[in-house]
């Protein structure tokens, strides 16, 4: 399900950027090429096809959104903790730092206590 929100979410994306870019601009834009340019001749007039192109911009908008929110709650039900800055505060308290006289594992053994020798490996 999530894919196909997904796959849905990026055509809405493709088609929102499209839509925008076609719109007349106060500087003539790409409208001016004859995407619904005024002196086109066509069915719909200069000022319908920016109304129409205005309405289609919000419909994908809205649509748009509603994808994103969508993503969003699937997104948070699939995760295991709370929000990042929750989980921020959960940071493991640091280790203490190990004894560098004591043993590492039980293949070592500590020298005598007068010696001043390091470690050795336990001959068994």
């Amino acid at each position: 399900m999530e894919n196909v929100i997904l796959i849905i979410h990026l055509l809405l994306a493709l088609a929102l950027i499209g839509v925008v870019l076609l719109q007349r601009s106060e500087g003539g834009g790409l409208g001016a090429m004859g995407g619904g340019g005024g002196g086109a001749g066509g069915v719909m007039s200069g000022r319908a096809a920016a109304t129409a192109l205005g309405r289609l911009t919000w419909v994908l908008a809205i649509a748009f959104i509603c994808t994103s929110l969508a993503l969003t709650i699937i997104a948070a039900q699939k995760s295991t903790g709370g929000s990042v800055l929750d989980r921020l505060g959960e940071q493991p308290a640091a280790e203490e730092p190990a004894d560098p006289a004591a043993p590492a594992d039980d293949t070592l053994v500590p020298p005598t206590p007068g010696e001043s020798a390091p470690l050795v490996p336990r001959a068994d």
